[in-house]
C-alpha cells in the first residue's frame, strides 16, 4: 500500500475490536515518533505508552468515556517537559558533537542562539504551547506511521489533562500531558464512521501555490 492510500484508508476509529498490534508493528510506529522532526530538535515531550488493560480503564474516566481508550492496544500519552532550560540545550550540544564527531567548541554560536531561544519565553504557559506543539508534530507524524503498517490511530483532545496528570503523577515526573493517541484495530461492526467517505475541504481551499502578492 502506498503512502498516499494509506492515508486514504485512515481514519480516526471511534471503536476498536480489542485485537493486539504486534510488538514489532508497535515499535516501528514508536521509532517514527522517535525520529520526528522538532524545533530545534529539542524533542520537549514524552511519550507514554500504556498498554495494561486496568490502567486504561481508569484513564478512560478523565477522557470522556470514549471507548477506544479501552478497546485499544496501546495508548499513547503525548506530555509535555513541565521545565525546558539551559541544561536541556547543553545534552543536546553534547549528544550533537558526540553523534556528529565534533569538538563542543565548533557548535558554540548555535549552544548560544539556543539558549537564547529557550530564555526567550515571556511566561511557562508560552513555553508549555511551543512544547505542545512539538508534540503535535511527532503526533502526526505517528498517525502516518500507523497508517502506513494499517494499524488505526485515533487522536484524542476529549480529556482532562490536570484530572489525567493526577492520575499518573506526570507532575512528579516533570510532565504535562497535551493529546492522546490510541492505537489497535477498527471494529467495522460498531464504529458508525467505519467505511464512510473520507470528508475534506477542496484541495484548492487547503493548499494555495503562492506566486506572490
Amino acid at each position: 500500500m502506498s503512502l498516499m492510500e494509506a492515508l486514504q484508508w485512515r481514519y480516526a476509529a471511534k471503536r476498536m475490536n480489542g485485537e493486539k498490534v504486534p510488538r514489532q508493528t508497535l515499535d516501528s510506529i514508536l521509532e517514527a515518533v522517535h525520529l520526528a522532526p522538532s524545533s530545534y530538535g529539542l524533542q520537549p515531550y514524552t511519550v507514554l505508552v500504556v498498554e495494561d488493560p486496568a490502567l486504561r480503564e481508569r484513564i478512560r474516566c478523565a477522557a470522556c468515556n470514549q471507548p477506544q481508550v479501552n478497546e485499544c492496544s496501546h495508548l499513547l500519552i503525548f506530555a509535555t517537559w513541565a521545565e525546558v532550560d539551559g541544561r536541556h540545550v547543553d545534552e543536546l550540544i553534547a549528544l550533537t558533537a558526540a553523534a556528529r564527531g565534533l569538538d563542543p567548541e565548533e557548535l558554540e554560536g548555535y549552544r548560544q542562539s539556543l539558549h537564547a531561544a529557550v530564555a526567550g519565553f515571556s511566561t511557562p504557559e508560552g513555553r508549555h504551547h511551543w512544547a505542545a506543539r512539538q508534540a503535535y508534530i511527532a503526533l502526526g507524524t505517528a498517525l502516518t506511521a500507523a497508517a502506513a503498517e494499517r494499524v488505526d490511530a485515533s487522536p484524542m483532545e476529549g480529556f482532562d489533562p490536570p484530572a489525567l496528570d493526577a492520575l499518573l503523577g506526570l507532575e512528579e515526573k516533570g510532565l504535562r500531558s497535551v493529546v492522546l493517541l490510541a492505537l489497535g484495530y477498527r471494529d467495522i461492526e460498531r464504529d458508525r464512521l467505519a467505511g464512510l467517505a473520507k470528508v475534506r475541504w477542496p484541495r484548492a481551499r487547503v493548499v494555495l501555490e503562492w506566486s506572490g502578492a
